[in-house]
This record gives structure tokens, sequence and C-alpha cells, in this order.
């Protein structure tokens, strides 16, 4: 069983979802089931199928985050030495082609946003960063190609989700 690092945030996150999804979500479509036979033939009955379809995509969810919240590993960044890239490391690279400084932040899977420099754990980026240290030469592949960058800087910085 695979551990899933993430923060205490992430962690909350998934926690309050999955409790919405029991409490509220799952009642109201067991409600909108009971409707939809009300109207009749279910064979021809839209509302009941679509109400049904509903309802087995929500417990997929209720799964998979039972699943996640079941291997989870609450992991105060703070706490962890930052001499070397690990969970909650922010990591600034050099393209070593262009010059161009970009910065990521290594967090839970349930947490990444790329958009936010945020990028996760289990991404075949972090996963070539992870154990490498400041002077560091990386090639990476990637969409674009190939490229190579240096890691200039590994730190702790407090996490900014974008609550």
């Amino acid at each position: 069983m695979q551990k899933e690092p993430m923060t205490e945030y992430g962690y909350k996150k998934l926690h309050d979802e999955l409790e919405y999804l029991k409490s509220t979500a799952r009642p109201a479509v067991a409600k909108e089931i009971e409707k939809a036979r009300e109207l009749g033939d279910l064979k021809e009955n839209a509302e009941y199928h679509a109400a049904k379809e509903k309802q087995g995509l929500m417990e997929a969810r209720i799964a998979e985050l039972e699943d996640i919240l079941g291997r989870a590993q609450v992991v105060d960044p703070a706490a962890l030495e930052h001499k070397r890239v690990s969970f909650g490391s922010t990591v600034t690279l050099i393209d070593l082609d262009t010059d161009e400084e970009v910065t990521y932040t290594i967090v839970g899977a349930s947490e990444a946003n790329p958009d936010k420099g945020l990028i996760s754990y289990h991404s075949p980026l972090a996963r070539q960063l992870i154990g490498k240290e400041p002077g560091d030469d990386v090639r990476m592949r990637l969409p674009g190609g190939e490229k190579e960058y240096e890691i200039e800087q590994v730190c702790y910085q407090d996490i900014c989700f974008g609550v």
C-alpha cells in the first residue's frame, strides 16, 4: 500500500469533500432517484437514468477519496530539512539554454496546481528533482522536448494554496 504524502491543508480539503458527499450529496441524489421513480416507466425515464448515473459517479468519487485518505501520510514540510529536494521543498531552477528561472513547490497530488507552481510529488518533474541539491544539473524529458536545468536553490517557504 503506497502512502500518499500531503499537507494538513490537502488532508482537510479531501476530508471535507468526503463528508459533504456522504452527508449532503448522497441523500440529495437518493431523493432525486425517488422522485424520478414516481414519474413512471423506468425504461424511458431520462430523469431516473440521469440520477442513477450521477449516483454512480458520486459513489466512485467517495470510494476514491476513502482510498486516498486511508493511505494519507500528513507531512509538515516546515519540519523537514530542505538541503535536498523533498516533499514541501520550493525549488528554483535555471534553464541552462535560456537562463530563464522557474520555481516549483512539491506538494501532494490533491494539492497540485501547476499554474501556481505547485507540482505533485508523483509528477515526473518532481520525481526527477527529489534528492537533488543546489548546484546539481538535471536533464528532463518534458512534453516540449528535453531540457537541462541547474538547481539554484532548495528551501522551505510557506505554501500558498490560493484559498
